[in-house]
Protein backbone atom coordinates (compact mmCIF):
# COMPACT_ATOMS: atom_id res chain seq x y z
CA UNK A 1 0.00 0.00 0.00
CA UNK A 2 2.51 2.18 0.95
CA UNK A 3 4.45 2.02 -2.61
CA UNK A 4 1.20 2.60 -3.72
CA UNK A 5 0.71 5.76 -2.45
CA UNK A 6 3.94 6.73 -3.24
CA UNK A 7 3.34 5.62 -6.84
CA UNK A 8 0.30 7.36 -7.08
CA UNK A 9 1.72 10.76 -5.57
CA UNK A 10 4.48 10.53 -8.00
CA UNK A 11 1.92 10.18 -10.78
CA UNK A 12 0.21 13.31 -9.59
CA UNK A 13 3.57 15.39 -9.54
CA UNK A 14 3.82 14.08 -12.91
CA UNK A 15 0.43 15.35 -13.76
CA UNK A 16 0.86 18.44 -12.50
CA UNK A 17 4.32 19.34 -13.70
CA UNK A 18 2.95 18.48 -17.20
CA UNK A 19 0.11 20.48 -16.67
CA UNK A 20 2.22 23.16 -15.14
CA UNK A 21 5.49 23.22 -18.47
CA UNK A 22 2.07 23.11 -20.95
CA UNK A 23 0.31 26.53 -18.95
CA UNK A 24 3.83 27.87 -19.33
CA UNK A 25 4.10 26.81 -23.09
CA UNK A 26 0.66 28.12 -23.81
CA UNK A 27 1.11 31.29 -21.71
CA UNK A 28 4.66 31.88 -23.77
CA UNK A 29 2.99 31.28 -27.09
CA UNK A 30 0.22 33.74 -26.73
CA UNK A 31 2.86 36.52 -25.66
CA UNK A 32 4.56 35.66 -28.81
CA UNK A 33 1.25 35.80 -30.62
CA UNK A 34 0.40 39.17 -28.89
CA UNK A 35 4.06 40.58 -29.91
CA UNK A 36 3.73 39.43 -33.68
CA UNK A 37 0.35 40.56 -33.71
CA UNK A 38 0.41 44.46 -32.04
CA UNK A 39 2.12 47.23 -33.82
CA UNK A 40 4.88 49.20 -32.19
CA UNK A 41 3.16 52.67 -31.53
CA UNK A 42 5.92 53.09 -28.55
CA UNK A 43 4.21 55.31 -25.09
CA UNK A 44 7.88 55.95 -24.20
CA UNK A 45 9.56 58.70 -24.87
CA UNK A 46 11.42 59.32 -28.22
CA UNK A 47 15.01 59.39 -26.12
CA UNK A 48 14.37 56.29 -24.44
CA UNK A 49 14.39 57.71 -20.93
CA UNK A 50 11.90 57.31 -17.68
CA UNK A 51 9.06 59.94 -17.80
CA UNK A 52 6.46 59.77 -15.06
CA UNK A 53 2.89 59.21 -15.79
CA UNK A 54 2.31 62.79 -15.54
CA UNK A 55 5.25 64.17 -16.74
CA UNK A 56 4.69 61.78 -20.15
CA UNK A 57 0.65 63.01 -20.03
CA UNK A 58 2.32 66.91 -19.87
CA UNK A 59 4.01 65.84 -23.10
CA UNK A 60 2.02 64.42 -25.26
CA UNK A 61 -0.17 67.31 -24.85
CA UNK A 62 1.79 69.76 -25.37
CA UNK A 63 3.36 67.97 -28.05
CA UNK A 64 0.33 67.20 -29.77
CA UNK A 65 -0.58 70.67 -29.81
CA UNK A 66 2.65 71.64 -32.28
CA UNK A 67 2.70 68.83 -34.85
CA UNK A 68 1.17 71.09 -37.43
CA UNK A 69 4.01 73.55 -36.89
CA UNK A 70 5.71 72.66 -40.35
CA UNK A 71 7.75 75.39 -42.26
CA UNK A 72 8.76 75.38 -45.75
CA UNK A 73 12.09 76.44 -47.45
CA UNK A 74 11.52 79.55 -49.47
CA UNK A 75 14.41 78.82 -51.24
CA UNK A 76 13.08 75.43 -52.03
CA UNK A 77 9.52 74.01 -52.03
CA UNK A 78 10.19 70.57 -52.19
CA UNK A 79 11.95 71.02 -48.22
CA UNK A 80 10.05 71.43 -45.22
CA UNK A 81 10.73 71.01 -41.37
CA UNK A 82 9.00 71.76 -38.10
CA UNK A 83 8.96 75.30 -36.60
CA UNK A 84 12.87 75.88 -34.93
CA UNK A 85 11.38 77.16 -31.81
CA UNK A 86 12.67 75.28 -27.88
CA UNK A 87 8.82 74.20 -27.56
CA UNK A 88 8.80 72.72 -30.79
CA UNK A 89 12.04 71.22 -30.70
CA UNK A 90 11.62 69.58 -27.23
CA UNK A 91 9.42 67.31 -29.20
CA UNK A 92 11.58 65.70 -31.54
CA UNK A 93 10.05 65.44 -34.28
CA UNK A 94 11.45 64.01 -37.26
CA UNK A 95 10.86 62.62 -40.71
CA UNK A 96 10.66 59.24 -40.74
CA UNK A 97 13.15 56.80 -42.94
CA UNK A 98 11.66 53.78 -44.84
CA UNK A 99 12.57 51.84 -42.33
CA UNK A 100 11.16 53.60 -39.34
CA UNK A 101 8.05 54.08 -41.17
CA UNK A 102 7.87 50.60 -41.56
CA UNK A 103 8.35 49.29 -37.85
CA UNK A 104 5.98 51.87 -37.07
CA UNK A 105 3.42 50.65 -39.27
CA UNK A 106 4.58 46.88 -39.14
CA UNK A 107 1.34 44.15 -38.50
CA UNK A 108 -0.97 47.45 -38.79
CA UNK A 109 -4.67 47.53 -40.39
CA UNK A 110 -4.70 51.38 -41.37
CA UNK A 111 -7.67 52.68 -42.98
CA UNK A 112 -7.96 56.13 -45.12
CA UNK A 113 -11.29 57.50 -46.25
CA UNK A 114 -12.23 60.36 -48.29
CA UNK A 115 -11.89 62.05 -51.35
CA UNK A 116 -9.19 63.17 -53.79
CA UNK A 117 -7.68 64.17 -51.05
CA UNK A 118 -7.64 61.01 -48.95
CA UNK A 119 -5.89 59.49 -51.95
CA UNK A 120 -3.12 62.16 -52.68
CA UNK A 121 -2.28 61.05 -48.98
CA UNK A 122 -2.40 57.36 -49.54
CA UNK A 123 0.07 57.63 -52.18
CA UNK A 124 2.51 59.40 -50.03
CA UNK A 125 1.90 57.21 -47.28
CA UNK A 126 2.61 53.86 -50.02
CA UNK A 127 5.90 56.01 -50.92
CA UNK A 128 7.60 56.13 -47.80
CA UNK A 129 6.98 51.90 -47.53
CA UNK A 130 7.61 50.59 -50.66
CA UNK A 131 10.30 50.88 -53.71
CA UNK A 132 9.97 52.88 -56.70
CA UNK A 133 8.92 49.81 -58.90
CA UNK A 134 6.70 48.50 -56.41
CA UNK A 135 4.58 52.72 -56.56
CA UNK A 136 4.73 52.43 -60.68
CA UNK A 137 2.05 49.63 -60.19
CA UNK A 138 0.32 51.50 -57.06
CA UNK A 139 -0.24 54.61 -59.24
CA UNK A 140 -2.35 52.81 -62.09
CA UNK A 141 -4.57 50.71 -59.06
CA UNK A 142 -4.91 53.31 -56.87
CA UNK A 143 -6.18 56.25 -58.98
CA UNK A 144 -9.59 54.30 -60.97
CA UNK A 145 -12.02 56.98 -60.21
CA UNK A 146 -14.18 56.73 -57.79
CA UNK A 147 -13.10 53.23 -56.79
CA UNK A 148 -12.02 51.82 -52.94
CA UNK A 149 -8.22 50.32 -53.13
CA UNK A 150 -6.52 47.95 -51.40
CA UNK A 151 -2.57 47.16 -50.64
CA UNK A 152 -0.96 44.84 -48.31
CA UNK A 153 3.02 45.20 -47.64
CA UNK A 154 3.94 41.92 -46.33
CA UNK A 155 6.91 42.32 -45.67
CA UNK A 156 5.98 44.35 -42.89
CA UNK A 157 2.51 43.14 -42.41
CA UNK A 158 1.14 46.14 -43.04
CA UNK A 159 -2.89 46.65 -44.60
CA UNK A 160 -4.09 49.77 -46.13
CA UNK A 161 -7.60 50.28 -47.11
CA UNK A 162 -8.32 53.34 -48.77
CA UNK A 163 -12.30 53.94 -49.36
CA UNK A 164 -13.99 56.07 -51.38
CA UNK A 165 -16.26 58.36 -49.29
CA UNK A 166 -16.37 61.67 -50.60
CA UNK A 167 -19.41 62.46 -48.54
CA UNK A 168 -19.70 62.84 -44.39
CA UNK A 169 -22.43 60.74 -44.48
CA UNK A 170 -20.45 58.12 -46.68
CA UNK A 171 -17.72 58.76 -43.53
CA UNK A 172 -20.23 58.31 -40.90
CA UNK A 173 -21.88 54.79 -42.60
CA UNK A 174 -18.20 53.77 -42.65
CA UNK A 175 -17.64 54.18 -38.29
CA UNK A 176 -21.17 52.63 -38.22
CA UNK A 177 -20.61 49.27 -40.20
CA UNK A 178 -16.82 49.25 -38.21
CA UNK A 179 -19.01 49.30 -35.04
CA UNK A 180 -21.74 46.71 -36.22
CA UNK A 181 -18.64 44.20 -37.22
CA UNK A 182 -16.65 45.36 -33.90
CA UNK A 183 -13.73 45.34 -36.16
CA UNK A 184 -11.61 48.10 -35.82
CA UNK A 185 -8.63 49.89 -37.87
CA UNK A 186 -5.25 50.32 -35.43
CA UNK A 187 -5.43 53.88 -37.42
CA UNK A 188 -8.12 56.03 -39.09
CA UNK A 189 -7.80 58.88 -40.98
CA UNK A 190 -10.69 60.34 -42.80
CA UNK A 191 -11.43 63.63 -44.45
CA UNK A 192 -14.47 65.34 -46.43
CA UNK A 193 -16.06 68.70 -47.46
CA UNK A 194 -14.56 69.10 -51.44
CA UNK A 195 -17.93 67.64 -52.70
CA UNK A 196 -20.33 68.65 -50.36
CA UNK A 197 -19.04 72.11 -51.08
CA UNK A 198 -19.30 71.60 -54.83
CA UNK A 199 -22.10 69.67 -55.43
CA UNK A 200 -24.88 70.38 -52.33
CA UNK A 201 -23.54 74.15 -51.07
CA UNK A 202 -25.15 74.44 -47.59
CA UNK A 203 -22.51 74.55 -45.11
CA UNK A 204 -24.84 74.19 -42.10
CA UNK A 205 -25.95 70.53 -43.12
CA UNK A 206 -22.63 69.97 -43.51
CA UNK A 207 -21.88 70.76 -40.16
CA UNK A 208 -24.91 68.92 -39.06
CA UNK A 209 -23.28 65.70 -40.80
CA UNK A 210 -20.43 66.74 -39.03
CA UNK A 211 -21.85 66.38 -35.46
CA UNK A 212 -23.46 62.99 -36.28
CA UNK A 213 -19.70 61.73 -37.09
CA UNK A 214 -18.73 62.89 -34.28
CA UNK A 215 -21.34 61.41 -32.31
CA UNK A 216 -20.69 57.76 -34.15
CA UNK A 217 -16.95 58.02 -32.79
CA UNK A 218 -16.91 59.54 -28.82
CA UNK A 219 -17.20 56.24 -26.90
CA UNK A 220 -16.81 54.07 -29.33
CA UNK A 221 -14.19 50.84 -30.01
CA UNK A 222 -11.67 52.81 -31.90
CA UNK A 223 -8.18 53.25 -30.88
CA UNK A 224 -6.66 56.52 -30.48
CA UNK A 225 -5.57 57.10 -33.72
CA UNK A 226 -8.14 58.51 -35.53
CA UNK A 227 -7.13 61.57 -38.05
CA UNK A 228 -8.73 64.09 -39.72
CA UNK A 229 -7.58 65.08 -43.11
CA UNK A 230 -8.30 68.77 -43.41
CA UNK A 231 -8.91 70.55 -47.29
CA UNK A 232 -6.38 72.13 -48.62
CA UNK A 233 -6.09 75.83 -49.09
CA UNK A 234 -8.25 76.79 -52.55
CA UNK A 235 -6.86 79.11 -55.01
CA UNK A 236 -9.87 80.47 -56.55
CA UNK A 237 -8.30 81.94 -59.82
CA UNK A 238 -6.71 78.63 -60.26
CA UNK A 239 -9.97 76.63 -60.03
CA UNK A 240 -10.82 74.41 -63.38
CA UNK A 241 -14.28 75.32 -63.85
CA UNK A 242 -16.58 78.43 -63.74
CA UNK A 243 -18.94 76.42 -61.20
CA UNK A 244 -16.21 75.86 -58.47
CA UNK A 245 -14.80 79.45 -58.60
CA UNK A 246 -18.29 80.20 -57.61
CA UNK A 247 -19.14 77.64 -55.42
CA UNK A 248 -15.54 77.66 -53.93
CA UNK A 249 -15.17 81.21 -52.92
CA UNK A 250 -13.37 82.20 -50.02
CA UNK A 251 -16.63 83.38 -48.31
CA UNK A 252 -17.69 79.76 -48.59
CA UNK A 253 -14.57 78.32 -47.62
CA UNK A 254 -14.65 79.95 -44.42
CA UNK A 255 -18.01 78.94 -43.65
CA UNK A 256 -17.55 75.45 -44.00
CA UNK A 257 -14.46 75.76 -41.77
CA UNK A 258 -16.30 77.61 -39.47
CA UNK A 259 -18.36 74.67 -38.85
CA UNK A 260 -15.45 71.95 -38.92
CA UNK A 261 -14.24 73.87 -35.63
CA UNK A 262 -18.23 74.40 -34.02
CA UNK A 263 -18.68 71.08 -34.33
CA UNK A 264 -16.11 69.54 -32.18
CA UNK A 265 -14.97 66.32 -33.94
CA UNK A 266 -11.90 67.73 -33.44
CA UNK A 267 -9.20 67.52 -31.06
CA UNK A 268 -7.54 71.00 -31.14
CA UNK A 269 -10.51 72.44 -31.20
CA UNK A 270 -13.64 71.13 -28.27
CA UNK A 271 -11.39 68.17 -26.91
CA UNK A 272 -13.01 66.00 -30.08
CA UNK A 273 -11.87 62.47 -31.11
CA UNK A 274 -10.06 63.67 -34.38
CA UNK A 275 -6.44 65.15 -34.51
CA UNK A 276 -6.33 67.60 -37.32
CA UNK A 277 -3.76 66.87 -39.91
CA UNK A 278 -3.54 70.76 -41.20
CA UNK A 279 -3.63 70.34 -45.00
CA UNK A 280 -4.51 74.03 -45.30
CA UNK A 281 -1.84 74.76 -43.33
CA UNK A 282 0.99 72.91 -45.47
CA UNK A 283 -0.71 73.83 -48.48
CA UNK A 284 -0.70 77.78 -48.29
CA UNK A 285 2.90 77.74 -46.87
CA UNK A 286 4.25 75.86 -50.07
CA UNK A 287 2.19 77.95 -51.89
CA UNK A 288 0.65 78.19 -55.70
CA UNK A 289 4.07 76.94 -56.90
CA UNK A 290 2.98 73.30 -55.88
CA UNK A 291 -0.23 73.50 -57.48
CA UNK A 292 -1.68 73.46 -60.79
CA UNK A 293 -5.26 73.62 -60.22
CA UNK A 294 -5.66 75.15 -57.28
CA UNK A 295 -6.79 72.30 -55.09
CA UNK A 296 -4.45 69.66 -55.84
CA UNK A 297 -1.22 69.98 -54.62
CA UNK A 298 2.03 68.72 -55.06
CA UNK A 299 3.52 65.20 -53.29
CA UNK A 300 5.23 67.23 -50.67
CA UNK A 301 2.29 68.63 -49.30
CA UNK A 302 0.77 65.21 -48.48
CA UNK A 303 4.31 63.94 -47.63
CA UNK A 304 4.81 66.44 -44.74
CA UNK A 305 0.64 65.09 -43.79
CA UNK A 306 2.24 61.70 -43.68
CA UNK A 307 5.19 62.58 -41.46
CA UNK A 308 2.98 64.45 -39.17
CA UNK A 309 0.77 61.38 -38.36
CA UNK A 310 3.54 59.19 -37.73
CA UNK A 311 5.03 61.64 -35.50
CA UNK A 312 1.77 61.86 -33.65
CA UNK A 313 1.21 57.87 -33.51
CA UNK A 314 5.56 58.15 -32.11
CA UNK A 315 4.22 60.47 -29.56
Amino acid sequence: MVGGALGWQVHQRRNRAVFLSGAVFFTTISILRLHRTTPYFPSSPPNGGVSSPSASSNRLSSCVSFLNDIAWDPHNSNSFYWARSPRVAACQFRRFSHANASDLLSRSWVVVAGDSQARLFVLALLGLVLDSEEMEAVRGDLFKRHSDYLHVVGEIGLKLDFVWAPYETNLTGLVMEFKRKLNFPVVLVMGSGLWHMLHLSKSSDYGVWLRLLRNELVGSGFSDHLFWLGMPRLINSMLSTEEKRAKMSDAVVAAYDREIYQSKLLRQSGGGPLLLLDVESFSRKCGVSCTVDGMHYDGVVYEAVVHVMLNALHI
